[in-house]
């Protein structure tokens, strides 16, 4: 079998790397952790039979979609949070654990047919939950696929859509308790994500590394002093 992997993660990248070195020999594995070079043109000279997207975080050309099997792995419960930031926003409404979805790319954002779900805790910082989503994808979810023919079922229920947080929806705000703050901190702190922060005078200060002793009510973290943006 061919396929390829396209993702833009370090750890990602990484597993993609160790999953085509264990194969090799028995299934054909490109990986692709650039926009540039994940052209209709190279995909075509390959020839792949699954396109895997685990965290690709750009828009996927219908030339590449409508002629070969493209499959997109998102972090909720389809079609419970279709749409954008699902791990944020998956904490921000208290929930603790959550489902890995993979699903065929069609025309409808998130609304394509589901492969397979597999558990997902959402526990400690969101650097951690993709590693631990990147985990199940690599060792779980895609050797599947290696294995045997999948044939994917159409999502059932009413669809919840969720909005893409923008970076000034990371505030921490005079009102929040303590928990909250914690989960703020925590769900963006991860590779290529704006930290939740507050503004004291000219200075923005970023939160990450949260560690909260809830029986002691103490919450423990780095912070990072910059100039505020201005504009």
């Amino acid at each position: 079998m061919k396929i390829i992997i396209a993702t833009i993660k370090s750890w990602n990248i990484e597993r993609a790397l160790k999953l085509q070195s264990e194969y090799e020999g028995v299934h054909e594995i490109k990986v692709y952790s650039e926009k540039a070079s994940f052209t209709y043109n190279n995909i075509c000279d390959f020839n792949p039979d699954y396109i895997f997207l685990p965290h690709w975080s750009y828009i996927i050309p219908s030339q590449i979609t409508d002629n070969w099997e493209c499959v997109v792995f998102h972090m909720t419960d389809l079609p419970y949070g279709r749409g954008g930031s699902p791990l944020q926003n998956l904490i921000v409404r208290g929930h603790k654990e959550t489902k890995i979805s993979a699903i065929k790319v069609t025309s409808q954002l998130d609304g394509g047919p589901v492969y397979m779900k597999k558990p997902l805790s959402l526990e400690g910082s969101a650097e951690e939950i993709f590693v631990r989503c990147s985990d199940i994808i690599f060792t779980e979810m895609i050797p599947c696929f290696l294995k045997e023919k999948i044939t994917p079922v159409p999502q059932s229920g009413e669809p919840v859509i969720f909005k893409r947080r923008k970076p000034e929806e990371s505030k921490i705000t005079p009102d929040m308790e303590m928990e909250k703050i914690y989960d703020y901190i925590r769900m963006l702190d991860a590779e290529g994500y704006p930290r939740a922060y507050i503004d004291y005078g000219d200075y923005r200060l970023s939160f990450e590394d949260a560690k909260f002793d809830k029986e002691g009510g103490e919450l423990e973290a780095k912070v990072v002093f910059r100039k505020k943006p201005t504009g």
